[in-house]
């Protein structure tokens, strides 16, 4: 198996992190999306990262999507096989994607327009989304064990890039969050080789 994906992106790194910690072995191909590499492009006609190809070529793309694809595989090693307590997992990964898409949203607008064609008002509107998502996620953090599970790999990933791309910006009220890293850390001792 083979993930494309590109060191900085949070949805690239909560796949790999979770496919390394339920022992799938998945040969991590670096993929630049800009160049539209024939690899991605034949197998994603989105040209997105991360793609996941089987060992029988199939493509599987969108990391959430890739993520049941993985818990599948490993016979429910990544969510809850109590429906219930699933959902409760399947939120709170959407709500760390939703943040990590509000983020990429205002890292886009900053680079791929000139200043003077920035518009602050959208970055600002996406500033809220994050600023809110990471409020309930400082009160609502999960219980961090042995038995980790897909949203902590979506958290560990967000903050990653939270702190890659707004590093000082996030921290301040949150010290539940901000710390939160090292108890991951104590269930997942590679955390530190996945960085952006």
């Amino acid at each position: 198996m083979k993930i494309l994906y590109s060191p900085a992106s949070p949805y690239s790194n909560k796949v790999r992190m979770a496919a390394h910690h339920i022992g799938i072995a998945a040969e991590s191909v670096l993929t630049d999306t800009n160049a539209n590499p024939p690899e991605l492009i034949g197998n994603n006609p989105l040209g997105k990262i991360p793609t996941l190809i089987t060992a029988d070529g199939k493509a599987i793309y969108d990391s959430r999507a890739i993520m049941h694809f993985l818990d599948r595989e490993t016979k429910g090693k990544l969510y809850p096989k109590n429906a219930a307590k699933r959902t409760e997992v399947e939120i709170f990964e959407a709500l760390c994607d939703g943040v990590c898409d509000g983020l990429l949203a205002i890292v886009y607008e900053k680079r791929f327009h000139p200043p003077e064609k920035v518009h602050q008002p959208w970055i600002d509107r996406q500033w809220e989304k994050v600023e809110r998502g990471l409020d309930h996620l400082n009160a609502n953090l999960p219980k961090t064990s042995g038995k980790l599970n897909a949203g902590h790999f979506a958290l560990a990933a967000l903050l990653r890039y939270i702190e890659l791309r707004f590093a000082g910006e996030w921290q301040r009220g949150r010290p539940r969050l901000k710390n939160w890293p090292a108890k991951f850390e104590k269930h997942f001792p590679d955390y530190p080789k996945f960085k952006a």
